[in-house]
């Protein structure tokens, strides 16, 4: 096999799942060449993967994004095409991409005319976190499933920013309180009362990032106005590889279901989840699980009375109210026992300077 072709637009948190499978199809297949087809805003964060050619599809252009995607197809077969992305607007994506096997999920995860696009499914695997769905993409191919090894290049200028922002004597706290769906969202002043115990008793700095997005800044700023202590606010100002050096030198990430999450997890710092809405066994920080506040199973009893044993796998209780269901005391709890658990002599420190 010497040609693959990835195709997983979106979101940050699945693209971040899908670097595993490109390290291990690089070591399984040497010399493999690999094309990935991903979104605009995603590729600013791993299009300089190395040895993989990346095609931005801008899903904002419309039909001149398919126009161009089956441009830049022509005369191209590949062996294999990976199909990741159950929408239908990837579907007409694969449907530019000229492959002789075109791998997809099985049934029970396929929708939107997915199986139409495809001649080869991955093998059903029932209560199967997304990132250990993604990596079993593989094995239709004859390849072992991708483990769970992330590469996320950086540069020095990204790691000198996270400098500029840490502390160097005391625990770093980033915030990153926004998701994508606005019902996964903890209430700004829960998040600020964690901040002011995480200070108080903690002594740590704390660090709140977001998006330049209107509604991201001014929650970002709520926090900071309901908080007793001070909190260090960069919402916007940082690009997604700034964002992901900081990540990666800070000690403690909090943060929803909400790619900054599985970010950070990537980069091997952990992650203090806040789950109500989803299910963190599912889509949660995939080396947190431990360290995630679990009010999923409440949420989707209450909103749905239905138990997670009796819902679909990946059903949502992305209902009003939902996130309230997980108090201070829960997310001040679980800070309290990762610190317990992490002695300062094991904590990280920002980077030096040249």
């Amino acid at each position: 096999m010497n040609s693959i072709c990835i195709l997983r637009l979106s979101a940050i948190g699945d693209v971040t799942h899908v670097i595993p499978v490109v390290l291990s199809l690089q070591e399984q297949l040497p010399g493999v060449k690999i094309t990935w087809v991903i979104g605009k805003i995603e590729a600013k964060l791993i299009g300089d993967l190395p040895g993989v050619e990346f095609i931005v599809f801008d899903k904002k252009a419309g039909r001149k994004g398919y126009a161009e995607l089956r441009r830049q197809m022509q005369g191209r077969k590949f062996d294999a095409l990976l199909h990741m992305q159950v929408a239908f607007r990837a579907n007409l994506a694969a449907a530019c991409i000229p492959a002789h096997t075109r791998i997809g999920y099985d049934k029970a995860r396929s929708k939107d005319l997915h199986g139409l696009f495809i001649n080869r499914r991955i093998k059903p695997a029932p209560k199967q976190h997304v990132r250990d769905c993604l990596a079993s993409f593989l094995e239709p191919l004859g390849l072992e499933a991708a483990p769970p090894n992330w590469q996320i290049p950086l540069s020095d200028s990204d790691h000198h920013f996270a400098r500029d922002q840490l502390s160097a004597d005391r625990r770093n706290l980033v915030i990153s309180p926004c998701a994508s769906h606005t019902l996964r969202n903890w209430p700004s002043e829960r998040y600020a009362k964690l901040a002011d115990h995480a200070v108080q008793k903690h002594g740590m700095k704390v660090i709140l990032v977001g998006s330049p997005a209107p509604f991201e800044a001014e929650y970002c700023a709520s926090i900071e106005a309901a908080m007793k202590e001070k909190a260090h606010n960069i919402c916007g100002k940082d690009t997604l590889k700034q964002l992901t050096a900081l990540m990666t030198h800070a000690d403690l990430v909090v943060a929803p279901d909400t790619g900054p999450a599985h970010i950070a997890s990537a980069v091997g710092t952990d992650v203090l989840g806040l789950f109500a809405a989803s299910n963190p066994h599912r889509s949660g920080p995939y080396n947190s699980l431990e360290w995630c506040v679990n009010r999923y199973p409440q949420a989707l009893e209450k909103f749905t009375g239905k138990t997670v044993e009796q819902a679909r796998w990946g059903a949502k209780a992305e209902f009003e109210g939902a996130m309230e269901m997980i108090t201070v005391a829960d997310a001040t709890g679980m800070l309290d026992q990762w610190i317990e658990a992490h002695p300062t002599s094991d904590t990280k420190t920002a980077p030096e300077s040249d």
